[in-house]
């Protein structure tokens, strides 16, 4: 274990002993038992308190997280909680890659292309985090799911107005949102939250790379090139996701879901690169200026109907239908000037997608101690795509670029759980489940054909147990063997070639600069995994929990060696042969294992420490440490681990309400070292270390007014990869300096 981590384990572990042990102490001692007993009776159901009541651990998080912040995209509320962190906009569990995380919206797979930047949190209701499949949902989740639950009809009047003025760089954006809701006549009720937003990030940047300046033996001269820049993002957006109820019975209801998202999004860079050979003393430098435009839109459309139906104490009905489609456009430009040969690239294209679900289950009371679900689901999602580019205003692949692909998934499922009481002290969750994607490929082209079919099922016995220590107390053990799966998608499939453009294409290309191609003959991962927590649930709200997780995963997918392959999409040599190129494709891979140890403590200060606080001290603590292994076993090591899994991350915070002013504040901090990752025999890639910190004021002026000031990512460092290539001394290495974001946000309530 590396010292850091052992430092944030040792600073942890004795906080949690020390927090059990004064809880045990206060519980004996009649005045402090007392007030806290007085505090539990009147206070309102938790988060914790739904999490304890869960058949299978999970963890929820509602409105007071949601809010707590000011945040204007999802993304940044759940970096900051415990064993999640967002890298690259994509959402990582347990240190895992973010296609090993299931992203579920009202229990459905969320919509192609979906973003958490695309939602704002005034929008959702609560976050379910599940860490083990379970059988009503897809197994597509060895890391974990996160299901997001947006806004239901309120039951009495809502109407909220929210504006913020926000700030990174060079100019400050607005957002804004509305939400309003009320119950009509006829057992009808309804929520429609609008957000509207804008961004606007510029990230300085730089970069340095040696490699071998010839593709093909005897490889004598070595290039080193440096690059330093700017990136520049900015944009606006909306979404909006109303939601009708119509109570048409006792038991019966019937709610129409809808969710809509449109944003325009702006990406231009500049980059100065200069570029000499390290081995070649009479070379003179070359410097050349780079440019790069990108601008598109992109837009989701969706709408969920769903009916439920308990026709008695014993028996109910859940049926589902869905229809959505969404997609993008996007016009990317490249200039590189002032080098022996300029470029002038230009990339443009689109994609679409329709998808169409159905779904529905049916659960019954079997005796006393068991409720049985049997369901089904079916889901169709169809794109469609269109990509050129012209380098020079000549078509940089031709036969392949410009020409039309689609492709066609079809997932089915059919599933079965019991949920068994078994007595006072024991539970158990049994379930299995059956899935099937089919995909199908049709493209058209004269080279890379992209046309194949690819079917892949799995079967998920799953069993989840939870057990009380003592029948009457909080405190419980949960016990999960799974098993979960992930399936490659369509771009690691589809058979077509993509350029890597750091060198010309007609000067060929290197090991370290190769093309990809994607492999139709990949299998599903499959993962067995076993989940073990202690859950102490302290009686004023708080929360000791300790866990431990194993995964066993076979058919990873990984990437391959670079092959130096003749191939049909360059141009062919002088004699008529195929021109060879350097290139990569993914793989399945024998076996992988990770496993972690989670540990996290939160609660009322005066309940964690009660020598040190006093019990109305209006003071909330919080900390997570989560440690993670993991070795792959066709790669040797060291640092032979999953992609992108940290050894550690260490959350902690805190909130305050003063007693003399109607002000709260908090901070969170998140930190994760420096890690090595040994992706093949060639090559290996090194993370740089993340630290972060947000932190709010919030203060009511009134009744109907609030006004929050909130700041995100203060103290981060540089962000960034290097990229190492074994016996070729070859590197890459890319950096960036994120910008804090500083908001203020007004809240009025009709």
């Amino acid at each position: 274990m590396k010292t850091p981590a052992l430092a944030s384990l040792l600073l942890l572990c004795p906080a949690l002993v020390l927090a059990q042990q004064e809880v045990d102490r206060a519980a004996t001692s009649p005045s402090q038992g007392n007030q806290l007993e007085r505090v539990s009776v009147t206070r309102q159901q938790t988060d914790t308190d739904l999490r304890r009541r869960e058949p299978v651990a999970k963890q929820l998080y509602g409105r007071d997280e949601l809010d707590k912040y000011g945040d204007t995209q999802l993304s940044d509320v759940l970096k900051r909680l415990p064993g999640i962190n967002v890298s690259g906009g994509q959402l990582r569990m347990r240190g895992l890659g973010g296609a090993y995380t299931q992203i579920l919206v009202n229990g459905e797979p969320a919509p192609p292309g979906f973003s958490l930047d695309n939602l704002n949190p005034a929008q959702v209701e609560r976050l379910e985090v599940t860490k083990a499949p379970t059988a009503d949902q897809s197994a597509q989740a060895i890391a974990g799911t996160l299901n997001i639950i947006l806004k239901d009809a309120p039951r009495v009047v809502q109407k909220d107005l929210r504006l913020g003025v926000a700030y990174a760089s060079e100019k400050p954006v607005i957002n804004a949102g509305f939400t309003y809701g009320d119950r009509a006549l006829g057992g009808m009720g309804f929520v429609i939250p609008i957000s509207v937003y804008q961004w606007n990030f510029k990230n300085d940047v730089d970069g340095e790379r040696l490699t071998n300046a010839t593709p093909t033996p005897p490889l004598a001269l070595r290039q080193h090139v440096s690059n330093e820049g700017y990136d520049h993002n900015h944009g606006r957006g909306f979404n909006v996701s109303p939601r009708l109820n119509w109570k048409l019975g006792d038991d019966e209801t019937l709610t129409l879901q809808g969710f809509f998202v449109n944003n325009q999004f702006r990406t231009d860079g500049a980059n100065t690169v200069t570029k000499r050979p390290d081995n070649d003393p009479l070379y003179t430098p070359r410097t050349i200026d780079e440019t790069t435009y990108n601008k598109g839109t992109f837009a989701a459309n969706r709408l969920n109907l769903q009916y439920n139906n308990r026709f008695n104490e014993d028996r109910r009905i859940e049926l589902r239908a869905g229809a959505g489609s969404g997609g993008a456009d996007f016009d990317f430009d490249f200039e590189g000037r002032n080098g022996p040969t300029p470029i002038s690239r230009r990339t443009t294209g689109k994609n679409r997608n329709h998808q169409a679900t159905l779904g529905g289950k049916y659960s019954q009371y079997a005796g006393e101690a068991h409720t049985v679900t049997v369901g089904s689901e079916l889901e169709r999602r169809v794109r469609d795509e269109n990509r050129t580019t012209l380098e020079n205003g000549v078509e940089l692949l031709p036969g392949i670029e410009g020409q039309p692909f689609n492709a066609t998934i079809t997932r089915t499922a059919v599933y079965a759980q019991d949920e068994w009481e078994i007595n006072k002290q024991w539970s158990a969750y049994f379930g299995v489940r059956h899935e099937q994607i089919k995909t199908e490929s049709e493209g058209s082209g004269t080279v890379g054909n992209s046309d194949f079919q690819s079917t892949s099922k799995v079967t998920t016995p799953l069993l989840h147990l939870n057990f009380k220590p003592d029948p009457k107390g909080r405190d419980l053990v949960r016990a999960s063997l799974t098993r979960s799966y992930k399936a490659p998608d369509v771009q690691q499939l589809i058979n077509r070639p993509s350029i890597n453009t750091t060198e010309p294409l007609t000067s060929g290309n290197t090991r370290t600069t190769p093309d990809r191609i994607g492999n139709p003959g990949l299998k599903p991962e499959l993962a067995t995994g076993l989940d073990i927590a202690y859950e102490s649930y302290l009686p004023a709200g708080g929360l000791v929990s300790v866990g431990v997780f194993h995964r066993s995963i076979t058919n990873l997918i990984r990437t391959d060696q670079p092959r130096l392959l003749a191939v049909d999409w360059v141009p062919h040599n002088p004699d008529g042969t195929l021109a060879q190129r350097w290139v990569i494709t993914q793989i399945n891979l024998a076996k992988a294992t990770t496993d972690g140890l989670e540990l996290e403590i939160k609660g009322r200060a005066g309940e964690l420490f009660p020598s040190l606080f006093e019990p109305t001290t209006a003071l909330s603590l919080r900390a997570s440490l989560n440690l993670y292994r993991s070795k792959v076993q066709d790669i040797q090591g060291p640092d032979n681990r999953l992609e992108g899994q940290q050894p550690w991350q260490f959350n902690f915070g805190a909130d305050y309400r003063m007693k003399s002013m109607p002000i709260n504040m908090g901070f969170s901090a998140q930190i994760a070292p420096r890690f090595n990752v040994q992706q093949s025999a060639l090559q290996a890639q090194q993370t740089l270390p993340s630290r972060s910190l947000d932190a709010f004021a919030a203060m009511q002026v009134s009744k109907q007014d609030g006004v929050r000031l909130s700041v995100n990512g203060l103290f981060q460092p540089k962000q960034g990869t290097l990229v190492t290539y074994t016996n070729l001394q070859d590197f890459v290495l890319n950096e960036r300096k994120p910008v804090a974001w500083w908001a203020v946000n007004w809240e009025h309530k009709f």
